[in-house]
């Protein structure tokens, strides 16, 4: 074949292939895609905490730490500063508006979080590598223990507010037949056994969904907590028929509101939304910190945190903890 002829045919055949990249750009990506992003340059951002990091991870990772705790106030569980963020990025060689993948341990909604941060903040070309480094593991791809330095950057980060609802917009919304609710946490927290604020319960007309109903085993978490499986492959994502099948009482035309306690898991449910094609979703950062701890937000199935007893409770736990510990220091002497 003729040099040029073939050398056409390439560029032509590059050219379909990056089309097709920019029509499908699902926001949910699997190994193989991920390997396709590397190889055409995209930024890998590791968002689990750095022990984790340098215990193996994807090679070329860029990694500042648990994300969740990096870029959040400890407290309030808001993001700090835009300019503090910015200058983490750009330290860390992090430029939100190249082609980016963001990953963490499989079905970890800080992965999402993560996404969620850089659309945020103005990025357009992320995605999110749901199986994590689990599945880049176990699908024997190479691993890589030292850190590698990445050159800093100099982009100036600004809020999407758009993308989000504020704590005002959120009291119209919920008053509003014309705006669909979804409550993503535990059936506790959504029936106000487990008060995670000043108040236990939900915003009324919300639905509830958790979060891990997303994955194959919603269960998987708890299992492995009771050594009842292996490993964590069954918070591996339900395929999207299934996914549309648990979200089918739900309008894809409607505006979404979704809602946690401090916006991480709700982060993984947008997306997951998004993916299958929901047109108007947002997530309500503040979340239930926001709404539970303001006494003028309505609460269904409103539970109030008794502070004495749980101080009564902290206290006996230090006690028989101090009890341990002078058992421990009775018996090594």
């Amino acid at each position: 074949m003729n040099q040029s002829i073939k050398k056409a045919l390439l560029t032509v055949a590059a050219l379909i292939s990056i089309t097709a990249y920019a029509q499908k750009n699902d926001a949910i990506i699997n190994t193989e895609q991920v390997q396709q992003g590397i190889a055409r340059g995209a930024i890998v951002w590791d968002v689990r905490d750095e022990k984790s990091f340098l215990e193996g991870h994807i090679p070329g990772a860029i990694n500042i730490g648990d994300a969740g705790n990096t870029l959040r106030d400890h407290n309030k569980e808001d993001y700090i500063a835009t300019d503090k963020i910015q200058k983490i990025f750009n330290d860390a060689g992090l430029d939100i508006n190249r082609d980016l993948i963001v990953y963490g341990a499989r079905g970890n909604p800080y992965a999402y979080f993560g996404l969620y941060t850089i659309n945020y903040f103005g990025g357009k070309q992320a995605q999110v590598y749901h199986d994590g480094f689990d599945g880049w593991k176990s699908a024997g791809l190479p691993i890589q223990k030292e850190r590698q330095t990445s050159a800093p950057v100099s982009v100036t980060l600004v809020p999407q507010s758009q993308l989000v609802v504020s704590n005002a917009e959120m009291l119209k919304l919920a008053q509003s037949k014309s705006v669909q609710i979804l409550d993503v946490r535990t059936p506790d927290e959504y029936s106000g056994k487990d008060i995670r604020a000043i108040r236990g319960g939900h915003i009324p007309n919300s639905v509830n969904i958790p979060f891990e109903d997303n994955w194959q085993d919603p269960a998987t978490a708890i299992k492995l907590g009771k050594k009842q499986v292996a490993d964590n492959s069954g918070m591996t994502l339900k395929s999207d028929a299934d996914l549309k099948k648990l979200y089918a009482n739900l309008d894809p035309d409607k505006e979404t509101v979704v809602y946690c306690q401090s916006g991480v898991r709700a982060a993984e449910t947008a997306v997951v939304l998004k993916n299958l094609g929901f047109k108007k979703v947002k997530v309500y950062d503040s979340a239930w910190l926001g709404w539970g701890n303001n006494l003028k937000a309505p609460v269904a199935d409103e539970t109030f945190l008794n502070v004495g007893a749980l101080n009564a409770k902290l206290s006996a736990m230090q006690n028989k903890i101090n009890q341990l510990e002078e058992a421990l220091k009775a018996k090594s002497n």
